[in-house]
């Protein structure tokens, strides 16, 4: 059948419309979510038929592509594809197996991963895929086996010889968005760090979205380089680099799921930093009760196993645990985590200080860990109070692309203490779930300003968080989430 660019983005998975009419389909026996093999010229992928029962746009004899399909076939208009049923991929067989308590060997992640880039397994395969590994269900064999697979479909960086530093958090804890604060300061310092990020799973910003809304983050390897030579550092996302192009496609799954996998959790970090060429990698690992990690025992856990899979992998590792029992900053959502971000860089009165507390910490943590510097101290503080790490930070900013300020809500809705008390606590998971029901990170205004910090006395009718929101439908759609259950922030009385 002749191809032709349906316009229609599918994110990295790609899609075929048909109408369900047509010759080939009825042939074929192709009907709606079948999978489909298509070849051009040197090029073959599995695409997941849509069935068109209006398909007065398709000229007859015609098959609409989505952009990924497109891309992934090199088409051109007028080209004519070859359409067959692809053979069974043979590591469903492997999925069923672990879903079924079995264990995955070396051979086992190589096919599910290869089947993964290939497009080869369909999006119910991945989710099942997922869910079998879910939790503690990867053990540490099977982490490093599905590490191995993951860097093994990617392209490997190299920066030559001394030391590349990197650094990582494990999430759950909503704004803390030090990275960018890290890499200007330890780059600044004269060191090299190629920081790759992802974009939010289950939060509501990743680094890839807060950064974004400051300079463009979708670079090449090419471009990458270019901005390392001449800044030293940079902050892109990992999911254009192709440097594990596996777990971008399981992070689209992990997405709607909103959980993690600790195996495949631990399996995405290393092989990203693996595959970026870093030797050097701190851990930040937030632990408190409404976090990601939990407890103690969790992240002691946790930490043998990014250990023992580091160490195959030849990384050199530090874990950095930090308090996650509240929020860093006072925003949640990319613009508003970017407005904490530069004013920490700009030394603004205003600046949160949790935030710039936290990425010192790290970045003397960092620069500790290549035997040259000593951590902490009076060192990261001066690069930051000098104003060095700002220069650097707008300097990374113009080399990926050009800087822009944040931009801010139209929609916004204040919520107020009813009575007098002494902040508690905060609920980690539910505000940042009203801020992705607010919209972020798509939205990337939108999102939550929190008012108030931990063991803050306040009074009644005082502000405690704020809304931000692009439309008015999800502002309500938030405020509604917010009031129908407990509160995010708890207030206790004054002893």
């Amino acid at each position: 059948m002749r191809l032709q660019r349906a316009g229609i983005d599918t994110y990295r998975q790609p899609v075929v419309y048909m109408p369900a009419d047509c010759h080939l389909c009825r042939a074929e026996g192709f009907s709606a979510l079948a999978r489909v093999r298509i070849s051009l010229g040197g090029h073959t992928i599995v695409a997941t038929l849509n069935v068109l029962t209006d398909a007065n746009w398709l000229p007859p004899g015609t098959a609409g592509l989505s952009d990924a399909a497109w891309r992934a076939l090199s088409a051109r208009e007028g080209d004519v594809g070859t359409f067959a049923h692809p053979e069974p991929p043979a590591s469903t067989s492997a999925i069923r197996a672990k879903a079924y308590g079995g264990r995955l060997d070396d051979d086992a992640c190589k096919a599910i991963i290869e089947d993964t880039v290939a497009h080869r397994l369909s999006d119910l395969d991945l989710a099942a895929f997922v869910t079998a590994c879910a939790g503690d269900n990867l053990d540490a064999a099977e982490t490093i086996a599905l590490t191995r697979a993951m860097i093994g479909v990617g392209e490997r960086l190299d920066w030559g010889g001394g030391p590349v530093l990197d650094k990582h958090c494990v999430g759950g804890l909503p704004g803390n968005r030090t990275t960018p604060i890290v890499v200007a300061i330890v780059a600044a310092a004269g060191h090299r760090i190629p920081k790759t990020s992802s974009r939010a799973i289950t939060s509501p910003a990743g680094t890839a979205d807060t950064m974004e809304v400051m300079a463009p983050v979708a670079l090449d390897i090419t471009a990458m380089r270019r901005v390392i030579e001449a800044e030293g550092g940079c902050i892109v996302w990992g999911g254009g680099l192709e440097l594990s192009p596996a777990d971008d496609i399981l992070i689209r799954i992990e997405r709607p799921l909103d959980f993690d996998s600790e195996g495949q959790m631990v399996a995405s970090i290393l092989s990203k930093k693996a595959a970026a060429g870093s030797t050097h990698v701190l851990i930040d690992m937030p632990v408190g009760p409404t976090a990601k990690v939990r407890s103690v025992a969790a992240a002691e856990a946790l930490s043998r196993r990014l250990s023992i899979v580091a160490e195959d992998m030849g990384l050199h590792l530090a874990v950095h645990r930090s308090d996650g029992t509240a929020p860093i900053g006072r925003g949640l959502g990319p613009c508003l985590e970017a407005r904490d971000v530069l004013a920490v860089l700009r030394r603004s009165p205003d600046a949160p200080a949790d935030l710039r507390a936290r990425a010192l910490d790290i970045a003397g943590a960092v620069l500790g860990m290549t035997g040259r510097e000593t951590s902490g101290g009076d060192r990261v503080e001066a690069l930051l109070d000098s104003g060095a790490a700002e220069a650097k930070f707008m300097a990374i900013c113009d080399a990926q692309g050009g800087f822009s300020e944040p931009g801010e809500a139209p929609n916004r809705h204040v919520v107020s203490a009813d009575r007098d008390g002494i902040v508690a606590s905060f609920d980690n998971r539910r505000i940042a779930r009203i801020a992705k029901l607010s919209g972020a990170p798509g939205r990337k205004t939108s999102g939550v300003r929190l008012h108030v910090r931990l063991g803050e006395r306040v009074r009644r009718g005082a502000p405690l968080y704020e809304i931000h929101a692009e439309t008015p439908g999800e502002l309500g759609w938030a405020l509604d989430y917010a009031e129908a259950g407990p509160a995010p922030i708890k207030l206790e009385d004054e002893a």
